[in-house]
């Protein structure tokens, strides 16, 4: 199924921001939702740990946690703490990004973009990762954004009836992060060496996304590293595709005003997008 197929499936209308919370109920909050996630393993809470220990424990329960129903008051809870601590890490402003010829190189979390979209390297499943607190951008994404983005995800699976391809693209709403939506695609996975197949592959992450967020009448969209990491593309072969994907989807576009934005987060990533982006 491709972005536009899956429509009707799950709701993208604008997710509403609730009522950010203080530090007594972030901490009233993170104590409820551990409560109600050790009560659905079964399990009570009864034990002290810091602040800090509590949060990490909500995350990674949540990771592991199936696409289920969640109910109202857990969402709403859950809602005003990742709200809160998104404010907390500070929005990043999309014009606020220097742009030239409507492609930016930035530097930093990913889900503190305010962008239109932004754009998750996911699995074949594509209900993000399972692993507690891993630090994967899949694992980052869906921990900021809320249990309701792998209820999401699981919908358009079922929907489709087999696991995602590589190289297509599915929307979602971004639910708790500064983004509206999340544009999950899955990169090909280098085995030995890299082959025309995973290059096309690659390419087409790239090329979907855009086209999915025309289709969208996105303003910006923010793209990560697809498919380095433990997918094993090398790193600057990647970047040149990326790079190269973009240009040639503008240069069909010439009408688009879409301010693409090339997230990276390690300096060698960073390094290596300014070096491609200075020649182009």
């Amino acid at each position: 199924m491709t972005y536009r197929q899956t429509e009707g499936v799950i709701d993208l209308a604008p997710y509403p921001r609730p009522e950010p919370l203080d530090g007594q109920g972030m901490r009233e909050a993170t104590d409820a939702l551990l409560k109600w996630l050790l009560r659905e393993r079964g399990l009570i809470a009864a034990f002290s740990a810091s602040m800090e220990k509590k949060r990490s424990l909500v995350r990674g329960y949540m990771n592991e946690r199936p696409a289920h129903p969640i109910p109202q008051d857990i969402i709403s809870m859950q809602d005003r703490l990742f709200w809160t601590e998104t404010l907390e890490r500070g929005i990043v402003l999309p014009q606020d990004i220097p742009a030239q010829d409507g492609i930016s190189l930035w530097q930093g979390d990913i889900t503190r973009l305010g962008t239109d979209g932004i754009v998750n390297a996911a699995n074949k499943g594509l209900l993000g990762c399972f692993l507690p607190n891993h630090n994967c951008i899949d694992n980052v994404i869906h921990s900021a954004a809320g249990m309701q983005l792998r209820d999401d995800c699981a919908k358009l699976i079922a929907a489709q009836g087999h696991e995602e391809e590589c190289g297509d693209c599915k929307v979602t709403r971004a639910y708790n992060l500064p983004s509206k939506y999340v544009l999950h695609t899955v990169g090909p996975m280098v085995r030995r060496e890299v082959t025309e197949e995973d290059r096309a592959m690659l390419r087409s992450c790239y090329t979907s996304c855009l086209e999915a967020a025309q289709e969208l009448e996105m303003r910006s969209l923010a793209f990560c590293c697809i498919s380095t990491g433990v997918f094993s593309f090398p790193q600057e072969e990647a970047a040149e595709i990326a790079a190269g994907a973009v240009m040639r989807w503008k240069m069909r576009h010439p009408e688009s005003r879409l301010h693409i934005i090339f997230n990276t987060f390690l300096d060698r990533d960073t390094e290596i997008y300014q070096n491609i982006l200075s020649h182009l």
